[in-house]
């Protein structure tokens, strides 16, 4: 089990489209907004799993033209945010917008987010510690993954509002803006790679 703890944690930390789309809801928008997006993302996370494990999600993603549209739509979209993010010039922008996403724009991330399909797949299909008990080991998972998610996403959330917060000289904005594009193309690629295999 306890593997399975430090593969959701790795897992989960790591920038994706998730975490990063946190924190510039964080920076753009500050707390309440953002506790609105990341509520939306957790039930958008916790409908993936449910899907992986019921195996929906195998079955949906097993239909080319889905896979490829899934694809398309989160690429489109990581490459927008990428955009917006390395061509804010020396503000920490990490989504421009009027009006916050809110939790229909997190559910939505998810519903789309390669990353969030993967992990769960990952997660759910290896790192057995209960195998006599399924549904037992199943129920543990969701309630490990939910109990790391949670805390890792409002640090996120909380480092965005911190980065807006700070009075940075433009030079180390400008690092930060690209630093956090190019962790968006590299999910952006990733995810690319992943579909080719």
């Amino acid at each position: 089990m306890l593997t399975f703890i430090a593969a959701v944690f790795f897992l989960i930390i790591t920038p994706g489209p998730g975490v990063l789309s946190t924190a510039g809801v964080g920076s753009g928008f500050g707390y309440k907004p953002g506790l609105r997006y990341v509520a939306g993302l957790f039930v958008g996370t916790n409908l993936v799993s449910v899907a992986v494990v019921s195996g929906m999600a195998a079955i949906v993603l097993s239909v080319p033209v889905i896979r490829s549209v899934l694809l398309y739509a989160s690429a489109a979209y990581l490459l927008y945010l990428a955009l917006k993010i390395a061509l804010s010039g020396t503000r920490i922008a990490f989504i421009r917008s009027e009006k916050p996403p809110g939790f229909l724009g997190g559910l939505a991330l998810q519903a789309i987010n390669p990353k969030a399909y993967a992990v769960n797949t990952a997660l759910f299909t290896g790192f057995p510690f209960l195998p006599d008990n399924l549904l037992l080991e199943t129920l543990s998972k969701f309630l490990v993954m939910n109990a790391i998610w949670i805390p890792i996403h409002l640090l996120w959330l909380s480092a965005g509002v911190y980065l807006h917060r700070l009075n940075l000289s433009e030079r180390s904005h400008l690092l930060i803006n690209i630093a956090m594009a190019v962790s968006m193309l590299a999910v952006v690629a990733l995810a690319a790679l992943a579909q080719l295999r």
